[in-house]
């Protein structure tokens, strides 16, 4: 039986690209669409790449019946998702694309967000939505918490190689170059073309960039001690796609063979041969992460790689692999699409 969507947020990206994921989705219908400053346009004066997608007009959130829907997918911004999915129906199952429900800790989200959560009790109930780290939880949850793009890149790239112990905890840098598409659809100043192209830049530096309270959660958890990394992102011309290069102390061949066995089931991961490192290019529009392993010129030192749509992988897309599990549908429903290149 074909299951009925909300996506609350509908006008941001994260919002068209459920959009367009969902059109081509054999068991997913759109039933409604929320973006309450547009409320009253379709989507496709909005969006126009989705006119014939047959989708409904944008409303407030308040004039959605949700007595038929399935699943809602919160596309909000970060500090609103609370205030409203805690007046959601109780049997509604929601999957979050916002930060609101990442972090376990209601002291570490205050670290990290500068203010109480509204929701502590939904923050105890959420899971952590990397899918492929906590599938089981997720087919049994009621609310899905969606990562970070950063975060969830980096912890493709390193997750497995920490839990084996094959890495210094000690020595991790990451460093990410984003596409300007993470940084959302508001009008900034710095993201006008003339002020963003032909440049990249450093930004969050000295350890300020939120996703680090992900990190922090994640690879503490993975290692069973804390864990520290050094995380710098550069924001550089391109749309969309998420590059993260991690050096770390470790071995190249044993961090190769143990991301190669971790990942040697999953539907999305793909572990490039040794020595070859992946592109944003390969990955665009698509569900999928390539991982590349390359050893440094120093003996026991290695460059892991991961690049994946932030947009798709890095939330959309995974926020839709995890609402397949929450409704017992084929995990990669939607989701097989190949990019478009070049």
């Amino acid at each position: 039986m074909t299951k009925k969507i909300a996506i609350l947020g509908a006008s941001g990206y994260t919002g068209a690209e459920l959009c367009r994921l969902i059109s081509g989705h054999p068991d997913m219908t759109i039933v409604a669409l929320t973006g309450d400053r547009k409320a009253g346009q379709s989507m496709a004066s909005v969006y126009p790449f989705l006119r014939g997608a047959g989708l409904p007009d944008l409303t407030r959130i308040e004039d959605v019946d949700f007595s038929g829907v399935d699943l809602a997918f919160c596309a909000l911004p970060h500090a609103t998702s609370q205030s409203v999915i805690i007046d959601l129906p109780r049997d509604l199952k929601v999957v979050d694309l916002s930060a609101d429900f990442r972090l376990r800790d209601p002291e570490m989200y205050r670290k990290w967000y500068g203010k109480s959560h509204d929701a502590p009790a939904l923050q105890a109930e959420a899971v952590y939505g990397l899918t492929e780290f906590y599938r089981d939880e997720i087919r049994a949850a009621r609310l899905v918490a969606g990562t970070g793009c950063n975060a969830a890149t980096g912890q493709f790239a390193l997750r497995p190689v920490i839990a084996a112990g094959l890495v210094d905890l000690d020595e991790i840098i990451i460093n990410m170059v984003v596409g300007v598409s993470g940084a959302g659809r508001s009008l900034k100043e710095n993201l006008l073309h003339a002020e963003l192209s032909e440049g990249a830049n450093a930004y969050a530096l000295g350890g300020t960039h939120r996703h680090l309270g992900e990190f922090d959660q994640e690879f503490s958890r993975a290692a069973g001690r804390p864990v520290d990394v050094q995380f710098t992102p550069h924001l550089a011309p391109f749309n969309r796609g998420i590059l993260a290069t991690c050096y770390i102390k470790g071995e190249a061949d044993p961090l190769h063979a143990e991301l190669t066995t971790a990942y040697a089931h999953e539907a999305f991961i793909e572990v490039l041969p040794i020595g070859t490192a992946p592109s944003t290019h390969d990955v665009r529009g698509t569900n999928y992460c390539h991982i590349g392993v390359v050893a440094d010129r120093r003996a026991g030192r290695a460059q892991i790689v991961a690049a994946l749509d932030n947009l798709c992988k890095g939330s959309s897309g995974q926020a839709i692999q995890n609402a397949n599990l929450m409704m017992g549908l084929e995990e990669t429903a939607g989701l097989k699409g190949l990019g478009v290149f070049p």
